[in-house]
Order: structure tokens, then C-alpha cells, then sequence
């Protein structure tokens, strides 16, 4: 297990509502972009069951790509199929202990409504030696954030709307002070007409004539019988107008490109 050299990042989902199919896996989606933009690269993401030794699995796989930040979502709640804690901790041979900072901020959450600290509910406290949690402003599960070998690796909540509240509270700013220290910018169009067959070669030519831009494609069916493309154009660096400048003439460049082999183009 090396130190954290790059700016790499790993997601880890954890739930076997995912595997399943129940629930769409859109945390990875959203943290996804979230660290693309600020400079990250997101070189693996992997989905996990409720069980210990599988989580543990997956952060120690993702430990193998020297990664400067670990996100994983889901699996912190009361429930006795939420094993994120122990899994991170058994990963990393920590114990598992009640941290005072996380029981007080569960039981702040239930006196406000005039409820106990059960078991189950303590349960939410139990986190990995060494790690520090990380409040809830919207549901009752701490967040944890926990550093080994240089990695930042940050547990959070799977309910959307509590990852999504932890990340920009507690996580995003320390994120960008870390970070590469670059932007990212972005622009999307839509080509009418065209197979993605027949853009691949205008793409291919268009990335091989500019440095540090990148097109990816999305076939979306049909309209009106046409094939629909989504051609999402982006690139970073540390100058943001020299990125915005590259982004604008290369979305330039392709849309005239397609638009001679008889495509429709918008601008998204």
C-alpha cells in the first residue's frame, strides 16, 4: 500500500438495494462530477453488499490505486445490515469504538424529539479508532472522515440528500484546499442525424489535433426517427480561461465538423 501521491479518487457504493436493482446507483453520479470538477480523477468506482468483509474488500482495493480521496455512500445507519463502519475498520485493522464527538451529535438529533438513545441508535456512534465524524445536518447517521497513509477517506450516509449536505458542509472545501488546484469546464451539444458511428472518426481526429480536451458520447435513441447524440466536451487545467478558450473552439470545431456531413446541431 503506497503513500497518496496524485490527485486520484475512488467511490465505493455500499447496499445491496443496488446490486439488486431497487434503488439507482446516482450518489456515484453526482460525487462523480462533483470531484471531476474541482481536479480529482475518478479512476474506480465499485458497488459492495452489506457485508463486512466485502467493504473491507472494496477500501482496500481502492487503497491499491495510491488514491489522495475515498468516498464511500450508504450503510451508516441503525439498521443491522449497516456495516460500514465495521468494514472500514476491519480494512485497515483499527477498533471499533464509540466516539463521544458522533454519540453526542445522535443524541442531539433524537432529544430534539423527545426520543431515547437505544442501542441501535448508539449503534450510529460506533466508529472506526482514529476517525473523526462528521455532523448531519439533515439526518441523524455522522459522517466519518478518516486519513491512512495520506488517504482522506470519508464515509457518508446513502440518502441523497444527506451525502449531498455532509459533502458540501463538511467535505468539498477541504477537498479543494488538498486538491490539484485547478478548474474544469465543460460544454455539451446535441448532434441530430448522425450514428455515433459516423461521429467517431471526427471525434477521434479532434482529440488527437487538441491537447487536453476530452469528447465523450452519448447515444440518447432517436427523435423523430434521426439518430440523437450527446457530445459532452471538456478540459481543466490551471488557467480557466485558457480551459474555457480550448472547450470553445473545440465545440466550435466539431459542430462545424458534423454539420457538413449533414448533421443538426444544438447547443446545450
Amino acid at each position: 500500500m503506497g503513500l497518496a501521491t496524485g490527485y486520484n479518487a475512488c467511490l465505493i457504493t455500499i447496499g445491496n438495494e443496488i446490486l439488486i436493482g431497487r434503488i439507482i446507483n446516482t450518489n456515484m453520479a453526482w460525487l462523480g462530477k462533483k470531484l471531476t470538477f474541482i481536479g480529482y480523477k475518478v479512476i474506480r468506482g465499485i458497488i459492495a453488499p452489506d457485508i463486512i468483509e466485502e467493504i473491507a474488500w472494496a477500501f482496500n482495493a481502492c487503497m491499491q490505486t495510491s488514491p489522495r480521496v475515498i468516498i464511500s455512500t450508504g450503510g451508516l445507519g441503525p439498521t443491522f445490515d449497516d456495516k460500514t463502519s465495521e468494514g472500514l475498520a476491519t480494512a485497515f485493522n483499527l477498533n471499533l469504538v464509540l466516539n463521544q464527538k458522533a454519540l453526542e451529535m445522535v443524541k442531539e438529533k433524537y432529544s430534539k424529539k423527545g426520543l431515547e438513545i437505544t442501542p441501535a441508535r448508539k449503534k450510529m456512534a460506533l466508529l472506526p479508532e482514529g476517525a473523526e465524524p462528521l455532523p448531519n445536518p439533515v439526518g441523524t447517521a455522522p459522517g466519518i472522515h478518516l486519513v491512512i497513509d495520506n488517504t482522506h477517506i470519508f464515509a457518508l450516509p446513502g440518502v441523497p440528500s444527506e451525502m449531498k449536505a455532509i459533502y458540501e458542509q463538511s467535505i468539498e472545501s477541504l477537498l479543494i484546499k488538498i486538491g490539484p488546484k485547478i478548474s474544469f469546464v465543460e460544454q455539451t451539444i446535441r448532434s441530430i442525424g448522425l450514428p455515433e458511428s459516423g461521429i467517431a472518426p471526427i471525434l477521434d481526429k479532434i482529440m488527437k489535433k487538441y491537447h487536453g480536451v476530452y469528447i465523450k458520447s452519448h447515444p440518447r435513441g432517436k427523435e423523430l426517427g434521426k439518430p440523437l447524440q450527446e457530445l459532452h466536451i471538456t478540459a481543466s487545467g490551471k488557467d480557466k480561461n485558457k480551459a474555457q478558450k480550448l472547450v470553445e473552439e473545440v465545440t466550435q470545431e466539431l459542430a462545424e465538423e458534423l454539420s457538413r456531413l449533414g448533421a443538426k446541431i444544438e447547443y446545450l
